[in-house]
């Protein structure tokens, strides 16, 4: 008999299978095993849209799974091969998540999947423990939200007890539900139009005519979500270098940055290149872009994507952030810092980095984040801009970081955004500020900061 490793994917549950258990025993991420299994292993459209739910839900719902299955079993979860925890898993998500299953259904392919993955006795021991939990859903209660909130909100909206306790802290009870909502949400599939080489009317018919929905986003000028595909690789307008995949909010920052033809640009952490591209594209590809990153294999994103979409402005240099005034101090017109943080406004796309995250790692992303802002600062010219963002919604990392990059850099200034951020973003004094804080659950984007400064003097 092969090992079990070496059985292949037969249907949608078994790649759904495969991710589950690439994730949990090899700290796969879940989108790039999902993406590997479903290209190995040609599925039907509406198989592959299954296995991706299938997948992708149970992965974001893994503590309320392992919450329910615990009431049901003799032996902890842990105890249990990886195959048949993740059988099970698969299978009360079906039961619990996916109206259109028939519970019956969800525990027969979930004991086949238990004989393929691993003995009779194994599949045994799944149709009974599923069948009994068929029998006793009705009765499967949540914590008390007036009672207990934090395991209430964790539990029926699947998030770590540590962000709960935060959040509710943070933003109050009903943004926290609302919020936890969002990131439990699909997020959509988010294009920006590549304006060097087509205009967003064209690029709509373009896709339409491949089979492809489009509508224009909400905020951004470029932007459109699209539907209705398998993967963009069949798509002849991305293999054209037509558009690039970049949500809303990250398109944002290009335009806060402002940059203008034949400018000199640093982006000093870039890859994976989307908000490096998008600056090009605003500079009409006429100037000097560095786009800077620490890992060469991270670079290589950026050139491949400067290739597919034509753009040539891009000089690449793998450096690191922190020592880039070395060779570009006062240099730059312009500055971008996307610095690695938290990524607590982006877990909608990542469903399991709800369970890698801890607190005691925000700690160290802040001291990184303030030495790149503090050497990304010395590589700005004169009366140019330098303009600060992540991925995050948490304070310390954004409005609190900038405050303490000004305290110490008086020659900085917040700028106003009017007139480059949209006025459906946020009204005009919000805008004034020179910050703003995107939410998943208030603009329908991922959860961003973005703020810009300038340079007066000399410090």
């Amino acid at each position: 008999m092969p090992k079990r490793e070496g059985i292949m994917p037969k249907t949608a549950r078994d790649s759904a299978l495969h991710v589950l258990r690439a994730v949990e025993a090899e700290g796969a991420y879940a989108n790039l095993a999902m993406n590997k299994i479903l290209g190995e292993h040609r599925l039907s459209k509406l198989d592959r849209a299954f296995a991706t739910e299938l997948g992708y839900g149970s992965i974001r719902t893994l503590n309320t799974l392992d919450w329910i299955l615990s009431g049901f079993l003799k032996k902890p979860l842990s105890e249990q091969t990886v195959w048949t925890r993740n059988i099970l898993r698969l299978a009360v998500y079906q039961i619990f998540y996916m109206d259109k299953v028939p519970a019956a259904a969800a525990c027969n392919e979930a004991v086949e999947q238990a004989k393929r993955f691993g003995s009779a006795g194994e599949a045994k021991f799944v149709n009974g423990v599923l069948r009994n939990i068929i029998r006793s859903r009705e009765r499967i209660k949540f914590p008390s939200l007036a009672e207990d909130p934090v395991d209430h909100i964790a539990l029926k909206y699947s998030h770590p007890i540590w962000l709960v306790e935060r959040w509710l802290k943070e933003f109050g009870l009903e943004d926290t539900i609302a919020l936890c909502r969002a990131d439990n949400a699909a997020p959509p599939n988010t294009v920006r139009v590549n304006t060097l080489r087509v205009d967003l009317p064209t690029l709509v018919e373009k896709l339409r005519d491949e089979g492809v929905s489009c509508v224009k986003t909400r905020y951004a000028p470029e932007g459109l979500e699209i539907k209705g595909f398998p993967t963009l690789n069949d798509l002849t307008s991305f293999r054209e270098g037509l558009f690039v995949v970049q949500d809303e909010s990250s398109m944002l920052v290009g335009h806060a940055v402002g940059p203008s033809p034949g400018m000199r640009v640093i982006d000093v952490c870039s890859a994976p290149g989307g908000k490096t591209t998008h600056l090009a594209q605003l500079m009409r590809d006429q100037g000097t872009i560095i786009a800077s990153d620490i890992y060469p294999h991270k670079l290589r994103l950026v050139i491949e994507n400067c290739q597919r979409l034509g753009i040539k402005c891009v000089q690449p240099e793998v450096r690191d952030a922190r020592e880039l005034s070395a060779s570009y101090a006062e240099w730059a017109d312009c500055v971008l810092v996307d610095a690695p943080c938290s990524g607590l406004g982006v877990l909608r796309r990542r469903p399991d980095a709800r369970w890698r995250k801890e607190p005691e790692q925000i700690p160290g992303l802040i001291n990184l984040q303030e030495a790149i802002l503090a050497e990304a600062a010395r590589c700005v010219c004169l009366g140019g801009v330098l303009v600060y963002s992540t991925c995050s919604i948490t304070d310390e990392e954004n409005l609190g970081q900038v405050q303490k990059f000004l305290a110490g850099h008086p020659h900085f200034r917040l700028e106003d955004l009017n007139g480059l951020l949209p006025a459906e973003l946020a009204d005009r004094e919000a805008l004034a500020r020179g910050y703003v804080q995107l939410l998943p659950h208030l603009h329908g984007t991922d959860g961003f900061f973005i703020a810009r400064m300038r340079r007066h003097d000399r410090g």
